[in-house]
C-alpha cells in the first residue's frame, strides 16, 4: 500500500444531524470544507480537522440500526477517536459551559500529555490530547 495523504478521514453516520452539526461545528469549533449529496440519498458534511475530515453524514434512508453505546468499553470496534490540540482546558470548559457531556475530565495521563474525552450527541467519544512536549 502506498498512503497517498498524511492523514486519515473519519465517517459518522448519524440519525440526529443537526445536533451533530452544532457540535462538530459551533461547540468543537471545526471548519466546514464542503457539504455534498450522497450518492445513493442523503447529505455529507465535511470538516477540517487539521489534514484530517470529519464526515458527518445523514442517509437517505436512515440506518434502522444503532452502535452499542459505552465507549471504550462498550463494545468492540471504533470506540473513540483523538483531537490533538493546544488548549486543552479552556476547551473541555467551553464544551462544558455549552453542555456537552465530559466522560473523562481533564487528567494528565503520563508526563507532558493530557486528555479529556467528551461526547458528542449521538454517543460517540472524542479524545481531546494536548501534548506539553511539542
Amino acid at each position: 500500500m502506498s498512503i497517498q495523504k498524511a492523514a486519515i478521514d473519519l465517517g459518522i453516520i448519524t440519525n440526529n444531524l443537526q445536533p451533530m452539526l452544532k457540535f462538530y461545528s459551533k461547540q468543537l469549533g471545526l471548519a466546514v470544507e464542503s457539504v455534498i449529496d450522497m450518492p445513493g440519498g442523503g447529505v455529507m458534511h465535511r470538516f477540517w480537522a487539521g489534514e484530517s475530515i470529519i464526515k458527518v453524514i445523514e442517509t437517505d434512508p436512515k440506518p434502522d440500526l444503532e452502535s452499542a453505546p459505552g465507549g471504550i468499553r462498550g463494545a468492540t470496534g471504533y470506540r473513540y477517536w483523538t483531537l490533538h490540540i493546544s488548549d486543552l482546558k479552556e476547551m473541555v470548559a467551553s464544551l462544558k459551559a455549552a453542555g456537552v457531556e465530559i466522560v473523562v475530565p481533564v487528567k494528565e495521563i503520563r508526563p507532558g500529555i493530557t486528555i479529556a474525552i467528551v461526547t458528542d450527541p449521538d454517543g460517540n467519544w472524542v479524545e481531546l490530547l494536548e501534548n506539553t512536549e511539542i
